[in-house]
C-alpha cells in the first residue's frame, strides 16, 4: 500500500477473506467453502466497492480513476475483476497471475513428490547450482538471448535434456545421477499421464536456482509437507495422505469440488472491460518457478483470439515476458520495472521509459500503448552502487533482439521485434542442448503464443496459494459488471 500512498492515491488491500489461513497454511479454511468462494472470486470486488465508498465519503467526491496491482494469487485477484468486474478499474496491471489454481497446486506436488518419494532423487543446492549453470551456458545464446548473459533471454527458443549431465561411472559433484536427471525431467515436464502426455506446464530453463522461490523452495516441505498442500485436503479432509497423490486420479476430483470456486480465471471473457476502455498489463517472469510462464502465454493467446486476434487485444491489454525475472520479484536477469511492486528498490524514473505502473497511468489517461519498458539491474541491487544492466522488456509477442554493436548492458544496443531483424548480431554462438525434457511443455522447440502483463501496488507477498496475498489497488475512479464465461478445456490452456 505504501507505493500508492507515497503517489498520492487512496490505497486499499485485502486478505480475500481467507484469515486466520497464511500462505503456507491453509488447513484452517478445511470446511470453508464460503471462505474458498471469497478467496477464488468476491473478495477484491467487495474491497473495491468498499473502499470507493469510504474514498468519496471522506473526500466528498467519486474518484476519477481507479487502478489494481497485484502479483501471483494478486495477479489472479486482477484478472478476476478484468473477467467478471469490468467496471471496478480503468487500469489493472498484474505479475505472475495465478491462472488454473488447482492445477497450480498440484504441479507443486508433482514437483516435491518427484524429489522425495524415493531416495536419490532430491537435488542439493549444489546439484541445482550445476544444473542451472548448464542450462545458461547451452540456452543462453538460442533465440534471441545473448551468450554470456548469467540468465536465459529467450528459453522457448531452446531445447535443453538435464541428461547432458548425466554420469557415467558413479556420483560425483560434476555430473546428476539417474534418480537426478529423472527429478530434473518432471520438473521441466511438469505432470504428465502414465503414457507420458503433458498434463500441465513445467519449468523452464533457467528457473533452477535464482535465488527467490526457486526448485530449493519447491522441494524445501515447509511445515514438515509439500508446500500449499492444504488445497487438497480441502477436497480429501485433514488426514488425507499426499504421498499416494496419483495425478490423474487426483486430480480429476480437486478440479469437480473447486475448480467451479477457484479456477475462474481460465474462463471468462474480457470483452466487457475492454468496452469500457479498460487497459491491462501483465508481466510475468521466463524464470519463475512458482507460477508457470508459459500459463500467462496461454491466457494472453486465448484473449487474443476472444477478441479477433493479436492487433485487436493489443488494443487494451499488453504482455511483457521478463527474462531471468523470477517470481513477482528477484532473479538473475534486470528485474526492477515495476514501482507500485512494493519493494524497496526503485525504479531509475517514475516514467513510462522504466516504470510499468506509470506506462499503465499514461495509457488509462490517453497516451500511447507501451511497445517496451526498460528493466533495470543495480549493481550489487543498491541504486546507490549504480546500475549493472537495462534491456528492454517487449511488448508479446515481441522480443529484445541485440542490435550487434555496443555494450550488452545498454538497452539502446537492443530493438524490439518478433524475429530477428536484419542486421542484429549475437555475441556468441547459439548451443542448444540435446534431446527435450525441457523444450516447453513437450520436449521439442515451440514458439511462444501471445500474453499480456501486468504488474501491482501491494508490497509483494511470499507466495500465491494456500492462503491469498492481498493485491492493492489505487482508486481514481469506477464501477462494476460481470462479464461472461467460456471454459477453458485443457489446463495449459489457462
Amino acid at each position: 500500500m505504501s507505493a500508492g500512498l507515497r503517489r498520492g492515491y487512496v490505497t486499499a488491500v485485502t486478505d480475500t477473506g481467507t484469515a486466520p489461513a497464511t500462505p503456507l497454511a491453509g488447513d484452517a479454511l478445511i470446511g470453508q467453502p464460503v471462505k474458498w468462494r471469497d478467496w477464488g472470486r468476491r473478495s477484491t470486488h467487495a474491497m473495491t466497492v468498499t473502499g470507493k465508498a469510504v474514498a468519496q465519503a471522506f473526500y466528498g467526491t467519486p474518484a476519477r480513476r481507479a487502478f489494481y496491482t497485484g502479483c501471483s494469487t494478486g495477479g489472479q485477484q486482477g484478472l478476476i475483476e478484468a473477467l467478471y468486474y469490468p467496471e471496478d478499474y480503468d487500469g489493472i496491471l498484474v505479475g505472475a497471475p495465478v491462472i488454473n489454481r488447482t492445477w497450480g497446486h498440484g504441479a507443486v506436488l508433482w514437483n516435491d513428490l518427484a524429489a522425495h518419494l524415493k531416495p536419490g532423487h532430491r537435488l542439493s543446492d549444489a546439484k541445482l547450482r550445476l544444473l542451472s549453470d548448464t542450462a545458461v551456458q547451452r540456452c543462453g545464446g538460442a533465440g534471441s538471448g545473448l551468450a554470456g548473459d548469467p540468465f536465459i533471454g529467450d528459453p522457448k527458443a531452446c531445447r535443453f535434456d538435464p541428461a547432458v549431465l548425466a554420469c557415467r561411472d558413479g556420483d560425483r559433484a560434476d555430473c546428476l545421477t539417474a534418480a537426478e536427471v529423472a527429478t530434473a525431467r518432471a520438473f521441466y515436464s511438469g505432470p504428465t499421464s502414465r503414457a507420458g502426455r503433458p498434463l500441465f506446464h513445467g519449468w523452464l530453463p533457467g528457473s533452477e536456482a535464482t535465488g527467490f522461490y526457486d526448485w530449493t523452495f519447491l522441494q524445501s516441505r515447509p511445515n514438515g509437507e509439500p508446500a500449499f498442500v492444504s488445497l487438497f485436503k480441502w477436497v480429501f479432509g485433514a488426514k488425507w495422505d499426499w504421498s499416494g497423490f496419483q495425478v490423474e486420479r487426483d486430480m480429476a476430483r480437486v478440479d469437480r469440488a473447486l475448480g467451479p470456486i477457484v479456477n475462474d480465471a481460465t474462463r471468462g471473457s474480457l470483452r466487457d472491460f475492454r468496452a469500457r476502455g479498460g487497459k491491462l498489463i501483465i508481466y510475468h517472469g521466463w524464470a519463475d518457478s512458482l507460477v508457470p510462464p508459459d500459463q500467462s502465454v496461454a491466457f494472453y493467446d486465448r484473449a487474443a483470439r476472444d477478441a479477433g486476434g493479436l492487433d485487436q487485444v493489443q488494443d487494451f491489454a499488453r504482455l511483457f515476458m521478463a527474462p531471468g525475472f523470477s517470481h513477482c520479484a528477484g532473479g538473475p536477469g534486470p528485474d526492477v520495472f515495476n514501482s507500485a511492486s512494493g519493494g524497496a528498490i526503485p525504479t531509475p524514473t517514475l516514467t513510462p521509459q522504466h516504470d510499468l505502473f506509470a506506462a499503465l497511468e499514461t495509457w488509462v489517461d490517453g497516451g500511447p500503448a507501451p511497445a517496451q519498458v526498460i528493466a533495470t539491474r543495480y549493481v550489487g541491487g543498491q541504486p546507490a552502487k549504480g546500475i549493472a544492466m537495462q534491456r528492454p522488456l517487449c511488448a508479446y509477442p515481441a522480443k529484445a533482439w541485440y542490435r550487434g554493436a555496443g555494450d550488452p548492458n545498454d538497452a539502446r544496443n537492443f530493438t524490439c521485434a518478433v524475429v530477428r531483424p536484419r542486421g542484429a548480431g549475437r555475441r556468441g554462438r547459439r548451443i542448444a542442448g540435446a534431446g527435450g525434457a525441457g523444450a516447453g511443455r513437450h520436449g521439442r522447440r515451440t514458439r511462444s503464443a501471445p500474453h499480456h502483463g501486468g504488474g501491482r501496488t501491494s508490497r509483494i507477498p511470499p507466495t500465491d496459494t494456500d492462503s491469498a496475498q492481498g493485491g492493492d489497488h489505487r482508486i481514481r475512479k469506477g464501477r462494476g459488471r460481470r462479464g461472461a464465461r467460456t471454459p477453458a478445456a485443457d489446463p495449459r490452456d489457462a
